[in-house]
């Protein structure tokens, strides 16, 4: 009896021990089954597909800039940029050259449009043309511009369309008067803004440049004489230019001491004769008349 009693209890025991197991192994989580989404998440039994980014919308932007070059020889170095530029396809705006003389240097300014996406490469040109001095350039972003432009042209285009449509389907002349009108006013407005569309493109595709090549850089002093022979000729020079100076001073000088000399003329001569009028002589006194002597009786 005790053996049977026994049996029984280790029965249960074991019974027990594999109830509780297999409720340990169902409290685990289940693993969430295979799909493409990668974050797992489901909203009302759909699974959610992470939102994709928008392509980026291209930047447009107006470029402009000014360069400063000193060459030996300005001129040439201004036709060796107008041959640089015509090789980038790009064009000439302006070009102003001033040769040298003995009272100024040569120069040349020059504003040039070249491609946008060759402006690195126009000023390494520069660069090699001469010692540039100075390098200013700006960037102006004109994305939003463009695309207002293009939705109002958009627009437009849908408005003249339809209003096309409407005077081909017109039902009366005052139907028709009305359509046209509108039409004209339309089309005058889209045409303005597409010269303007077209203007921004031409401003956006190629780079603005203003380009002064000078002879000498005049932030640069010039080097004093480093000798006495130097010194000499460089004082000799100094009183050149202090005698010319004096030669120009005195030749505009010259009419005014001329002016001033006629008025002085002038004004001694008018003295003159005011004092001759003074001293003409007095008529001579006639002879005194005899007093008649008092008779005595």
């Amino acid at each position: 009896m005790r053996r049977y009693v026994l049996s029984a209890i280790v029965v249960a025991t074991l019974a027990l021990a594999g109830c509780s197991g297999s409720g340990s192994d169902s409290s685990q989580p289940s693993p969430a089954p295979a799909t493409g989404n990668p974050s797992g998440m489901e909203i009302g039994g759909a699974v959610q597909q992470p939102a994709k980014d928008q392509a980026p919308t291209d930047r447009q932007e107006i470029i402009t800039g000014q360069v400063a070059i000193t060459a030996d020889d300005p001129v040439a170095v201004g036709r060796q940029i107008v041959d640089e530029v015509d090789d980038l396809g790009g064009r000439v705006d302006q070009l102003t050259e001033q040769p040298g003389s003995d009272d100024q240097d040569a120069s040349s300014s020059l504003t040039i449009r070249v491609p946008a996406d060759s402006l690195t490469r126009t000023l390494d040109d520069l660069r090699r043309l001469g010692k540039v001095t100075s390098v200013s350039v700006t960037k102006s972003d004109v994305t939003m511009q463009s695309q207002d432009l293009d939705a109002r042209i958009g627009a437009l285009t849908a408005s003249v369309t339809r209003l096309q449509a409407l005077i081909t389907s017109a039902a009366n002349t005052a139907d028709l008067i009305e359509a046209e009108r509108a039409l004209s006013e339309r089309q005058g407005e889209l045409d303005s803004l597409t010269a303007q569309k077209r203007s921004l493109s031409d401003q956006v595709a190629l780079a603005t440049l203003t380009i002064d090549v000078t002879a000498t850089d005049a932030a640069q002093p010039s080097p004093g004489p480093d000798n006495f022979w130097e010194g000499v000729v460089a004082g000799w020079n100094a009183l050149l230019s202090a005698i010319k100076g004096g030669a120009v001073v005195v030749g505009a000088l010259i009419p005014w001491f001329g002016f001033v000399a006629v008025i002085a003329l002038i004004g001694y001569g008018a003295y003159r004769l005011r004092r001759m009028s003074n001293r003409q002589p007095s008529p001579p006194p006639g002879p005194a008349p005899e007093r008649e002597e008092a008779k005595t009786p």
